[in-house]
């Protein structure tokens, strides 16, 4: 019997997203993409798990006709188990969103239990917010938010963006041809205006959630 390759956490991470992103992405996604979906700053770093994960038979290797990282058989075979284990305990918690100034979203990967009334059939991940940009609307700091992974949104919906590859924020999102508005839910605080590239778009928010502890 064929025994699973052994795998850090950061590598397990990253084939768990992987699998658990396959009807996000429109194409085998680059390692620029995975970045950015991923909140990650270092692309060099997520080269070194993915080359370890081709090494390990769990990714073909890119090439000049696929760019794109691929799942081999093995990967859905022997991985898959794990990776529905995982999701069984919850869907990802990947740590913190700004809802104030943009922070760093963290790529520390657990997993939380929640009900199946505040997500939706598509991939979910969980983030905890950190401040108090969205109060108005009842989104307050320590609050866990519920966030559909996808690229795209509509304006007025709430959003994590990607600000400069960088840091990522929750906020209301406004698209125009010369700019890009993320709108706090507060009236003490102001808009934020970007150039269109400057933002990329990770999610939006189906859900929220909140501890009285």
């Amino acid at each position: 019997m064929q025994s699973t390759p052994t795998l850090t956490r950061k590598q397990q991470q990253v084939l768990d997203f992987l699998l658990s992103s396959q009807n996000t992405f429109n194409h085998p996604p680059t390692l620029d993409e995975l970045c950015l979906a991923m909140g990650l700053k270092s692309r060099g770093s997520l080269h070194k798990h993915i080359q370890s994960l081709i090494n390990a038979g769990f990714v073909t290797a890119p090439n000049r006709k696929q760019r794109g990282v691929r799942l081999t058989d093995l990967a859905f075979k022997m991985a898959t188990p794990h990776f529905i284990e995982s999701k069984s305990q919850g869907i990802p918690f990947i740590g913190s969103i700004a809802a104030g100034s943009p922070i760093e979203a963290l790529s520390n990967i657990s997993y939380m239990s929640i009900p199946d009334e505040i997500k939706t059939n598509e991939p979910c991940y969980i983030l905890q917010v950190k401040g108090e940009s969205m109060l108005d609307i009842g989104i307050f700091d320590g609050d866990w938010v519920i966030i559909e992974q996808q690229s795209h949104a509509r304006n007025g919906q709430i959003v994590v963006a990607l600000i400069d590859k960088s840091d990522a924020t929750l906020k209301y999102i406004e698209q125009y041809p010369h700019e890009t508005v993320l709108i706090p839910a507060n009236k003490n605080m102001q808009p934020m205006h970007f150039s269109p590239h400057q933002v990329e778009i990770q999610g939006i928010l189906v859900g929220q959630m909140r501890s009285y502890k």
